[in-house]
């Protein structure tokens, strides 16, 4: 199993750098501008601690789900995103705009992005994840 917990962690890691590009470069970038003084300049942000971040997360993703997860199949995986999205989505989403100044379309997107990279990173856990002989 431990070839597949990182080729596995591999996948998740890479769609989910994808996905916060997209979220977050694309969809709230005018967002962002417009709430620049709740953030670090370009120049300050740590972007490779953000990538370290982002790895470990994926790693930890995977190894619940390909140590503790009975059953492994896609469908068992795709649950296994969309409940932890959903955990995680709430908490970053509307947990941030419980304290933060940040408009509710932010809130919402943090909290849709989360729940559909965590889902895609359920699917590709049940694609590369199976239970021997499958």
């Amino acid at each position: 199993m431990g070839k597949k917990i990182l080729w596995a962690t591999l996948a998740v890691f890479v769609t989910w750098c994808v996905l916060d590009f997209v979220i977050h470069g694309v969809i709230l970038k005018t967002t962002y501008e417009a709430t620049a003084n709740l953030w670090r300049p370009m120049a300050e942000m740590k972007m490779g601690l953000m990538y370290g971040v982002v790895l470990i997360s994926a790693f930890m993703f995977t190894l619940i789900y390909g140590w503790l997860v009975g059953e492994k199949s896609l469908g068992t995986g795709v649950k296994y995103g969309l409940l932890y999205g959903i955990g995680l989505g709430v908490g970053m989403g509307y947990g941030s705009y419980s304290i933060m100044p940040i408009p509710y379309s932010m809130a919402l997107t943090w909290f849709l992005g989360a729940v559909a990279e965590a889902t895609l990173g359920g699917l590709l856990l049940g694609m590369i994840i199976r239970i021997k002989g499958n």
